[in-house]
């Protein structure tokens, strides 16, 4: 019994050794985060109003179909209750685009969520679908 109770507590030091991740993969991962201003949905998908780093507005469309496959490059997470301010934060993979994150508030008529008259052209936002190109 000795031997067993011996043997167990010896492979319960030395088993986390061996469950590190060994993988040669050198992924260099990072990620910018900055305030929304003003989120304003679209047909085509939604256009962000964030603060640069300068404290200057920066504008950009994220489309629609971003958001719809579960590996999109989008996503959109709901902010708890309470006084949560949305933001954005736009993660990078070896230094090229992998995909943003968009918190928004819960209720659609907080001040950040806003609209556009209806006919109003946002293509220009939507120009580039495969990559995404804020100014920080």
């Amino acid at each position: 019994m000795k031997k067993l109770i011996i043997v167990l507590v010896f492979l319960a030091l030395i088993t986390p050794a061996f469950a590190q991740n060994n993988s040669n993969s050198k992924d260099d991962i990072y990620y910018i985060n900055v305030p929304v201003e003003r989120i304003i949905p679209t047909k085509t998908g939604y256009i962000v109003q964030y603060r640069t780093s300068s404290n200057l507005l920066g504008t950009i469309g994220i489309p629609n179909e971003w958001f719809s496959d579960p590996a999109g490059s989008a996503e959109k997470l709901r902010l708890p209750s309470g006084g949560d301010w949305p933001s954005m934060s736009v993660f990078y993979r070896n230094g090229e685009f992998s995909h943003v994150r968009l918190y928004i508030h819960r209720v659609k008529g907080h001040q950040t969520w806003g609209n556009i008259p209806i006919g109003t052209d946002v293509s220009r936002f939507f120009t580039d679908r495969e990559s995404f190109k804020i100014q920080y």
